[in-house]
């Protein structure tokens, strides 16, 4: 098991008495995550903007989550639609068009995987990447953006809808890192229940994923860079699980390589990648894509 996730879901004692000698370090942690959202500029764009994010640090479905959102109000035709985000572990600075209504204007490595996911996956919106926020829904409206969609702008005090997503799965600790999985005071969950303006939605509850795998091969190697990689085997069909060869876990939103990745292949005989959506679109090679 994922030394990650059984120190954060499920912890031994060893691990237990660690969580407890940081803990100095969690309130410190959570005392400036409060102070940062506090004191932040409130402002109001004139436009409607929907945020959607959580308290953990990973692993609640924020993407897949968003593009339903965004294919959703681009179905209705309720404007033109813009998702920002601030583009994770990309290969660019500043701010960068992913996408401008659709057409595809970067490739991943200047976008980063789940920017590029989104733009791949929803028709005639456009997706821009800024660790700026503020200075990327400026430009995103004078290009013409009647609706803007913030991927992870929790702790913007901007104008704003937000959605909290809440995994299935409750952490052992309810504390902030290192000591827990938390990146904001958990006891925000019962401070947004009053905000009208904020839904917090439960996984299995509220929302539910829906997964499909295509293109199925006797052999396969399961290869996840995602937040979280334990909680993927609870998507996989237990038919499926008896077809893979070999399970590589790397750390969330690592680049590939692809001599290594072909290399696994060939000694594990596999005949294809098991991995998620938001890797396929990092990978040049044959995969096999499992979509959550």
């Amino acid at each position: 098991m994922d030394f990650w996730y059984r120190y954060f879901y499920k912890p031994n004692v060893w691990q237990k008495a660690l969580s407890v000698c940081l803990l100095p370090f969690s309130v410190c942690y959570c005392l400036i995550a409060t102070l940062k959202r506090r004191l932040a500029k409130k402002q109001d764009f004139g436009i409607p903007i929907i945020s959607v994010g959580n308290l953990i640090a990973g692993g609640s479905g924020k993407t897949p989550f968003l593009i339903h959102i965004a294919n959703f109000l681009s179905e209705c035709q309720y404007g033109e639609i813009c998702v920002i985000s601030r583009g994770y572990k990309r290969k660019s600075t500043g701010l960068v068009w992913v996408s401008k209504n659709g057409d595809i204007l970067c490739d991943v490595k200047k976008s980063g995987d789940e920017p590029y996911l989104i733009a791949k996956s929803c028709k005639d919106i456009s997706v821009l990447v800024c660790k700026n926020r503020e200075f990327a829904i400026k430009e995103a409206i004078k290009s013409g953006a009647q609706i803007i969609l913030l991927d992870d702008g929790l702790r913007f005090r901007f104008a704003k809808l937000d959605f909290i997503l809440r995994p299935k799965e409750k952490p052992y600790f309810d504390f902030c890192l290192p000591s827990g999985i938390y990146r904001e005071n958990p006891a925000l969950y019962h401070t947004f229940q009053a905000n009208p303006l904020a839904k917090i939605l439960q996984e299995e509850r509220d929302f539910f994923r829906i997964v499909t795998i295509t293109n199925q091969t006797p052999k396969m190697l399961l290869l996840t860079a995602i937040a979280n990689p334990q909680r993927l085997k609870q998507f996989l069909p237990p038919h499926i699980t008896h077809h893979i060869t070999k399970e590589i876990c790397l750390k969330d939103h690592s680049d590939f390589n692809k001599q290594h990745i072909n290399s696994l292949l060939t000694s594990t005989k596999a005949t294809s990648i098991l991995t998620t959506q938001k890797m396929k679109s990092s990978l040049n090679i044959l995969a096999l894509s499992l979509v959550l």
